[in-house]
């Protein structure tokens, strides 16, 4: 069993802000995925379902970004996980927007979300950091995360969360590589290859050169004189 926690803030004022993406991603696992309706418990919201052969809890922390590992720690020892069970989805100042990374264990560089969820578990859980860019001054940061997104961010968000759902499964099954594979596949999908062209169709195919030859024919040339030709300018001079 795997536990995925998106870190945000509850309430309608704070549901398209920058810091909750992380319940938007699990919002959207969950939708896709045909999980089960949302549900208090472990002082935040629950939904039960599989991800490819594997069952998965999703969490939502109701308790406010800076407590969230209160909710977490409930969660873990009810079903009785370890922290490496645990990933959690969260935003990233240090990501370009639309970028994304998969660590595992490390320093919560910051983000009070994480910093509670350590307190609370350790640090030995796996993170999916998604990027929504830096305001340029740590002055600024608080004001930043806590806005929406701005409309031109529609577009590549909504883009990355469908790809962060279609390759859960691999994130399920703890295989990160796979997992960053697929997204990166969905976000940069291949060109198709150029059609082939049978090797019979390029010996019958009319050569360039040829049909410059037929449209622009070149001048006829003057048969050379023979040992004769001298003699019969002589008798037509005469004629």
């Amino acid at each position: 069993m795997k536990l995925f926690v998106g870190l945000g803030n509850p309430g309608a004022k704070y549901v398209r802000n920058r810091h909750n993406v992380g319940f938007m991603a699990v919002e959207r696992i969950a939708e896709d995925h045909g999980f089960s309706p949302w549900r208090s418990k472990f002082q935040g919201l629950v939904s039960e379902g599989r991800l490819g052969g594997e069952k998965v809890i999703l969490l939502k922390p109701q308790t406010f970004m800076n407590h969230s590992g209160q909710s977490v720690g409930e969660a873990l020892r009810f079903y009785r996980l370890s922290p490496g069970d645990v990933t959690v989805f969260h935003d990233e100042l240090d990501l370009a927007p639309g970028k994304l990374r998969v660590k595992q264990g490390g320093g919560h560089a910051g983000h009070n979300g994480l910093r509670s969820i350590h307190r609370h578990i350790d640090s030995d859980h796996a993170r999916v950091r998604i990027g929504i860019g830096h305001p340029g001054h740590r002055d600024r940061v608080a004001q930043y995360v806590l806005h929406d997104f701005a409309r031109a961010d529609q577009e590549w968000l909504d883009d990355l969360l469908r790809a962060i759902s279609e390759a859960a499964p691999e994130l399920a099954r703890g295989d990160t590589a796979r997992f960053m594979n697929a997204v990166g596949r969905h976000l940069t999908p291949q060109r198709p290859p150029a059609p082939k062209v049978a090797p019979h169709a390029k010996e019958n195919a009319p050569c360039e050169n040829a049909a410059q030859t037929q449209a622009n024919p070149l001048p006829e040339q003057a048969e050379p004189e023979g040992p004769l030709a001298p003699l019969q300018k002589l008798i037509d001079r005469f004629r």
